[in-house]
């Protein structure tokens, strides 16, 4: 195991790789851009060491500060939490170049399969059904012959990243170009990679993935499903395990396939399988994320097994010591994302308690959030033994929760809640856009 672990990240993600690492008796570095100099991670980890400015460009993309700073402080690997350089290839390999561990996929993997058209070509000979769609377009006028040969609606998607960026839905022949223009503009923009392909629409639908965890030794296990139809602009708000729209057999069935597909590609590490579920219960597979999710909290909830821990472990050589059939899947647990509409300072931070109640957040009195960054400000995640109280525990939590002095969306979390879709789990991708 580890003896101290570099956290190449901020805010609330770098805060829980932080109090992992405590748990497990491992020493940890910060690093932190001059606007979070005052951070909470910088206050918990044993050490701190400032990479740059503020822009993130300048510091928490700075590759070779980062590596610097793990030479310097005697760390032997580094986590990359989510965001930032948790999928970048040209990372990983300068962390093994200069004898470090990149907790997460290896290079060559990373490489395969964070090309989602390359992934999907691979993800076929599984077993898995694939959204109908291309590989990489090279030019508009390619993109309009594949889009008629798929059939309208179609979406346009970037290869590289995720989070949303580099998306568009196209109705007719005559949005393709400006949507193709502007998928390829923000892909640049956002992953430094302008590539992007097409797929089938496919509506109405929801949003499933499926978490895993896979070792070197060919072990893989699935830890449930999670629902993420709750966006906005494809930016998740709400998630929640299990899915209230797959059935018990639905899930024994796409479990099993998808540890069969993680094996047959090789994957080790933490990943989650992404799919579509049309109206006629299939699963379609869109990608996959290979490094830990924002949500991965609410897996954590309801199954009781620690995600970064066993990140950690995997990433140390050491095998997964639990089955399949020791997972247990029993109860509901939902997650709130919770966001600054826009930058301030905090007053005052009230965090709900009570059992089975859960905020991972980055806040203290005086917090500022800038301009810079992510605006999520933390996950509320609750548990109950069935859906119903845990909405109720959701409802009541939220209406707990004080962030004073910075704009947020807890009104607009309450509401959906509240709303008949949600609670009756009829909700789908086009909830958002209905309200």
């Amino acid at each position: 195991m580890f003896s101290k672990i570099l956290i190449a990240n901020r805010g609330e993600i770098a805060v829980r790789i932080i109090r992992a690492c405590k748990e497990m008796g491992i020493s940890t570095v910060a690093v932190y851009s001059e606007a979070d100099k005052n951070a909470l991670h910088t206050a918990l980890a044993d050490q701190s060491y400032c990479i740059g400015a503020a822009e993130a460009s300048e510091s928490y993309l700075n590759e070779n500060q980062i590596i610097s700073a793990a030479l310097l402080t005697g760390a032997q690997a580094i986590h990359p939490g989510y965001g930032f350089l948790s999928e970048n290839a040209h990372f990983a390999r300068l962390c093994r170049k200069n004898g470090l561990v990149f907790i997460g996929p290896d290079p060559e993997s990373m490489e395969t399969l964070s090309d989602k058209a390359i992934l999907k070509e691979l993800i076929r000979n599984t077993g898995l059904s694939v959204i109908p769609g291309s590989k990489a377009v090279a030019s508009v006028e390619e993109a309009r012959t594949l889009a008629d040969e798929i059939g309208y609606p179609v979406m346009l998607k970037a290869c590289a990243g995720g989070g949303g960026r580099g998306i568009r839905l196209i109705r007719s022949s005559d949005e393709l170009e400006e949507a193709y223009l502007q998928a390829t503009s923000e892909a640049v923009s956002a992953f430094g990679d302008g590539s992007v392909y097409i797929e089938k629409y496919i509506f109405p639908a929801r949003h499933i993935e499926l978490q895993i965890l896979a070792d070197e030794f060919g072990n893989a296990v699935c830890l449930g499903d999670r629902d993420c139809s709750l966006q906005r602009r494809n930016q998740k708000l709400i998630e929640e395990t299990p899915s209230p729209a797959v059935s018990d057999e639905q899930r024994r069935k796409i479990i099993k396939l998808a540890v069969e597909a993680v094996k047959k590609i090789g994957y080790t590490g933490v990943g989650t399988l992404e799919f579509l579920l049309d109206s006629n219960g299939n699963f379609w597979f869109m990608e996959m994320n290979i490094r830990l999710q924002v949500e991965h909290s609410v897996t954590e909830m309801l199954t009781g097994i620690d995600l970064v821990k066993w990140q950690i472990r995997i990433a140390a050589g050491i095998p997964i010591s639990f089955e399949q059939k020791d997972i247990n899947l029993q109860g509901s647990a939902i997650e709130c994302r919770i966001n600054a509409a826009s930058c301030g300072t905090l007053n005052m931070l009230h965090v709900p308690g009570g059992p089975f109640v859960r905020f991972d957040t980055y806040l203290v009195d005086g917090t500022s959030v800038s301009p810079y960054y992510d605006s999520l400000l933390g996950k509320l995640i609750v548990y109950g033994k069935t859906r119903e109280e845990a909405l109720r525990k959701a409802r009541a939590a939220l209406c707990e929760l004080v962030i004073d002095g910075i704009p947020t969306n807890i009104e607009e979390q309450l509401h959906i809640i509240e709303d008949d879709r949600f609670t009756s789990g009829s909700y789908d991708l086009a909830f958002m856009g209905n309200r």
